[in-house]
């Protein structure tokens, strides 16, 4: 306790010395990340784990009392960048809005997109509306980071009001600006979706699995974020110890996939594989059918890869250049126009993905789809495309447990 007044000013009830206080931030700042990454995003923005409802009201009283925020806007805003992602309508793209925008300025993105009341209506639905959230979460939501500053100074007097301004910064920098902007900027992808999407490190430990972004993007209601071997997930790490406790339940991870051998014909396993893998087929076709042909070019004009075609335009072959400037883009398709088997499979990459992304009812409509481009694939007498297209076939989803 402080023998004065001057000691209570200076440290507060309690009288943390420095690295009392760092451990203290460490510890409250990662409960904000654990309950904005597990809480808001993959438990009720995407469905993918439940939590006990003293769990789940934890994470929700954590998240009002030091960010502010409101779970229906924040659900409604995720779900609109996964409905809109890359476009004008995305609330927080670098490539519509700037990555300096997006990475200084996130904070005021999230505002504005807060605004949009037809859309938190709209992406908003299935998010708390019990007593609690209609009399205290939302109308008072400024109220918990306020009633946090007095706190956090009568625990550690002037000291506290340091630790809150670091607090009241920490979701603003990590999540709206890291996250939503280098998330969408750099770093390496293990599958090619879409978007912009990309994993920051392969250790997603210190923003709660967020950094493996590119993964979610693959799997927006996987539970977990870590796909490969070598990752990590300290998110998925807590789920699953709370789920040993039965504290948590896991509703849905990504599918695992099967080849099966000596398969003949594309068939109802392989499309429904396809559909939950369509971004696993593509990352195969760009790996293991466009590369090696590139590198065949290179060897053939004696040349290296990278001075034969920048890494720039290379990376534009994945999605037609949809990413690049005008020019880059009129340069990429010179470029293919000039190597005639370099320009059949780039057509038959726009094809497949074509057939995956095609929004129609009719399931035996996209399966013959399908089986028309593996026969047509098969027929171009291209090895890696033949390679291909009989691995294709033999997709299916295997069960596997969380």
């Amino acid at each position: 306790m402080p023998a004065s007044y001057i000691d209570f000013l200076a440290g507060g009830l309690l009288q943390f010395g420095f690295w009392q206080l760092v451990l203290y931030l460490l510890v409250a700042t990662q409960l904000t990340i654990f309950s904005v990454t597990l809480y808001l995003h993959r438990s009720q923005a995407h469905r993918g784990v439940d939590f006990h409802p003293v769990i789940a009201h934890f994470f929700r009283f954590w998240t009002w009392l030091t960010t502010s925020m409101i779970t229906r806007e924040w659900v409604a805003i995720h779900r609109k960048h996964h409905a809109k992602c890359e476009t004008e309508d995305d609330p927080h793209s670098p490539q519509f809005k700037g990555i300096k925008t997006v990475f200084w300025r996130g904070v005021e993105l999230y505002r504005e997109a807060r605004g949009m009341r037809a859309d938190i209506e709209q992406y908003g639905k299935g998010a708390p509306n019990d007593w609690l959230e209609r009399h205290l979460y939302t109308p008072y939501a400024t109220l918990g980071p306020t009633l946090l500053l007095f706190i956090s100074f009568g625990l550690f007097g002037f000291a506290g009001v340091a630790v809150w301004a670091i607090q009241m910064l920490w979701i603003p920098f990590w999540a709206a600006g890291v996250v939503n902007g280098l998330g969408h900027w750099w770093g390496y992808r293990n599958f090619e979706t879409t978007d912009t999407a990309t994993n920051l490190t392969p250790w997603a430990l210190w923003i709660g699995g967020e950094e493996l972004h590119n993964n979610h993007h693959a799997f927006p209601s996987s539970a977990k974020f870590a796909l490969r071997r070598w990752e990590l997930d300290i998110g998925w790490v807590v789920i699953k110890s709370l789920e040993k406790v039965r504290l948590a339940k896991v509703l849905r991870v990504a599918p695992s996939l099967d080849v099966r051998p000596n398969i003949q014909v594309p068939d109802t396993d392989t499309m429904r594989a396809l559909l939950a893998h369509r971004f696993l087929a593509m990352t195969d076709y760009q790996r293991n059918v466009l590369m090696p042909a590139l590198r065949e070019e290179a060897q053939a004009a004696g040349a290296k890869l990278r001075s034969l075609l920048p890494r720039k335009l290379r990376k534009g072959l994945v999605d037609d250049g949809r990413w690049l400037d005008p020019e880059a883009r009129e340069q990429m398709q010179a470029w293919i126009s000039q190597r005639p088997r370099i320009h059949t499979l780039v057509e038959y990459r726009r094809r497949l993905a074509a057939v995956l992304e095609a929004r129609t009812s009719n399931a035996n409509e996209a399966l013959q789809n399908l089986q028309a481009w593996c026969r047509e694939a098969e027929a171009t007498g291209i090895r890696a495309l033949q390679d291909y297209a009989a691995r294709l076939k033999g997709y299916s989803l295997q069960s596997v447990r969380a």
